[in-house]
């Protein structure tokens, strides 16, 4: 990690991303407008999700944003999980509502409503169902793109006829976030369920998946909840099954948001700026002109030939033809994170040969121009690799194994301190106790991140308080 990040890891953040012009700050407190590479790389994640999603038999469809008070007060353990963020709209064309309408944190409770309307037999099921659309959570301290009062997210909300239906797809919602966010963002995660204290409000389980940043932190990037019957009560949504009887669907939810486009930012950044996964960079090739190349028109020729092939191959290529110096140009396309730049100069086109420069490699290559075109295609697949290995390494350079106790983890946190070092995630020990997570979290300001799928060991006792342990936890401290 560069000293840069490492000195201060929040202004590192902020300046890059401003710097990228990804976003601009609004008014508003806690809301942003994305700018167009910024909303650029959300449409690609999006696509691929909403790919897959499909892929699965969802279909997308969209639901209100004003939602009545009176839905929150039927499920006690969702109004009580998002009540200290929920805003409210309390008047309307200069008259006061005869009922509050809170702005959306999520739309379980007017989904719900609906379902029991929508679902009356066994042949209505399963309703699956995804919503694109924007949040709003009244946050005391934000960051953009990672935690704002307003963001953008996808929902799915789905009713089933029994457990086992709903758990399977529970699961494999959370498989296809684990796989788009490393094949796509290249950030390597670890998935598992949730401590009842970190569960979704009013969920029956909770599963995530959970990245490192470059500073340590945790990010959640997705989380898969299977809910039973808890809404399906509290809306009444039932279903007549083949042996004529009524019964209680069994629901879920889903979702992933716009924080994805900061875990990119915070897992793959350096000194320089951006450093953005080839398959989601708003321009994945830059073509940039070098020397007196305006007094040699066929460099531009030339250039212009590469930029129709790439372009003719799906790839989203730029070609600078700018006033600006060559320098202030190689700077401002590495600030942007841009993955590939070519330069092509008089002496290159005499050699017949480019130079090619991979934003996350120090050195520069020489390429024959009849090869360059299918070496840019190669240096794209290479590097969406190369990140996620390098993320991958970083990630697990950065799990600890070997605390197993909580003066362990306040002396890990020490020594981390003293060698100028983050403290990362460690492994430990749970014997299931909320008093014990509460504690932790208390002393070091670690939380319980996951419970994983495949820990790279267990545990066998607390780390509060070195009882035998009913789980092995990751925990560290979070966004």
């Amino acid at each position: 990690m560069t000293s840069q990040q490492q000195n201060d890891f929040s202004k590192w953040y902020i300046d890059t991303i401003q710097k990228a012009d990804l976003m601009d700050y609004t008014p508003v407190r806690g809301c942003i407008a994305f700018k167009p590479d910024g909303f650029e790389i959300w449409e690609h994640i999006q696509a691929e999700m909403d790919r897959r999603f499909k892929e699965t038999g969802h279909r997308n469809a969209y639901f209100p944003m004003l939602i009545p008070e009176s839905f929150f007060q039927k499920e006690k353990d969702h109004i009580e999980g998002f009540s200290p963020e929920l805003p409210w709209v309390t008047e309307a064309a200069g008259e006061k509502l005869e009922e509050r309408l809170a702005l959306r944190p999520t739309s379980e409770t007017m989904i719900g409503h609906l379902y029991s309307d929508w679902i009356k037999s066994y042949r209505d099921l399963p309703v699956l169902i995804n919503q694109w659309a924007n949040v709003f959570r009244w946050e005391k301290k934000t960051l953009p793109f990672i935690r704002t009062s307003e963001f953008l997210w996808q929902e799915g909300h789905t009713a089933h006829a029994d457990e086992e239906e709903a758990r399977k797809e529970t699961m494999q919602m959370l498989n296809i976030y684990k796989e788009v966010v490393e094949e796509l963002l290249a950030i390597p995660v670890y998935d598992g369920q949730k401590t009842p204290s970190e569960r979704f409000a009013g969920a029956v389980d909770t599963y995530s998946i959970e990245a490192m940043m470059k500073d340590g932190k945790a990010v959640q990037a997705g989380t898969s909840h299977y809910l039973g019957t808890k809404f399906a009560e509290a809306f009444d949504i039932k279903y007549l099954n083949k042996e004529n009887k009524h019964q209680h669907v069994h629901t879920t939810s889903w979702g992933t948001s716009t924080r994805l486009i900061g875990s990119v930012i915070m897992v793959h950044g350096d000194e320089q700026g951006l450093v953005l996964p080839p398959r989601i960079a708003p321009t994945q090739v830059v073509l940039i002109p070098v020397g007196p190349w305006k007094k040699n028109p066929a460099i531009m020729e030339k250039l212009d030939e590469v930029f129709a092939s790439l372009k003719a191959k799906g790839i989203r290529v730029r070609l600078d033809d700018s006033d600006q110096s060559p320098g202030y140009k190689f700077n401002e396309w590495e600030l942007k994170g841009v993955p590939v730049r070519v330069e092509l100069g008089p002496r290159d086109l005499e050699n017949n040969q480019a130079l090619l420069k991979a934003r996350d490699e120090a050195d520069k290559v020489t390429v024959d121009i009849p090869n360059l075109v299918e070496r840019i295609e190669e240096e794209l697949a290479t590097m969406q690799t190369r990140l996620l290995e390098k993320a991958r390494a970083f990630r697990d350079q950065n799990s600890h194994t070997h605390v197993n106790s909580l003066e362990e983890l306040k002396q890990h946190l020490t020594d981390s301190t003293d060698k100028g070092e983050i403290p990362g995630w460690i492994l430990a020990g749970w014997c299931g106790d909320d008093a014990c997570e509460e504690n932790v979290k208390n002393e070091t300001k670690f939380t319980t991140r996951n419970i994983p799928f495949n820990p790279p060991t267990e545990k066998a006792t607390c780390i509060n308080c070195g009882k035998d342990s009913k789980h092995t936890v990751w925990f560290g401290r979070a966004y």
